[in-house]
């Protein structure tokens, strides 16, 4: 009887220590509790490629006249301007704004400043991504940045077989303890060049 009651105390304790729970903030300012066995712990691991979807609608050019948003994100601590009417997707430290198979990325975690070597081993291992040029060193709002070009092809289309090309402009960028990896993918044929140029240089670590 009395090795029976201990075993059940162990259980009961077992139980109680895997409800302990953690609190954050969304993007909004929102508080949120997770439990704490669920929460992924801090990486510096590469997001995935972008991928494009063959069934989404063809996406055109951001026209001359697009009205740009701030989006302010008090989780991850940045600013970056995004078109009116995109879809967001995500919150915290991995958002995406999207308007069919136009799409931006942004994804930020703690880690060390990136380095030539180190850009190029974490391309290495991005599945279906093709690099095409970089990196190449540049500076954003007077902060050391890399950029590489990457492509990627997306599955075929169930009905017609079609895939869709997106060619992907990814910038490092870092500050204080903090990286940034920001990729700005476009189908090929599309010519996103000057709005993209104007979202990347308008980040602002916060």
């Amino acid at each position: 009887m009395r090795k029976a009651l201990v075993l059940a105390a162990v259980f009961v304790l077992a139980g109680c220590g895997s409800s302990t729970r953690t609190t954050g903030r969304t993007a909004s300012g929102t508080t949120t509790t997770t439990p704490a066995s669920s929460a992924p712990p801090a990486t510096t691991t590469s997001p995935s490629a972008l991928q494009a979807e063959a069934n989404s609608a063809a996406a055109g050019d951001i026209p001359d006249n697009q009205v740009f948003l701030v989006f302010r994100n008090s989780a991850a601590g940045y600013s970056l301007k995004y078109p009116e009417g995109w879809a967001q997707r995500g919150g915290g430290k991995a958002l995406t704004f999207r308007d069919k198979n136009n799409i931006v990325r942004v994804v930020v975690a703690d880690g060390k400043a990136p380095t030539a070597a180190t850009v190029h081993s974490e391309l290495a291992s991005l599945k279906g991504a093709r690099v095409k040029s970089g990196p190449v060193r540049m500076t954003i709002a007077g902060a050391p940045t890399l950029k590489v070009t990457y492509t990627t092809v997306s599955a075929p289309n169930a009905v017609t077989g079609k895939r869709v090309t997106l060619v992907v402009d990814r910038y490092y960028l870092w500050h204080g303890g903090k990286r940034a990896i920001v990729d700005l993918g476009t189908p090929v044929g599309v010519d996103n060049v000057d709005a993209y140029r104007l979202m990347i240089q308008s980040f602002r670590w916060r």
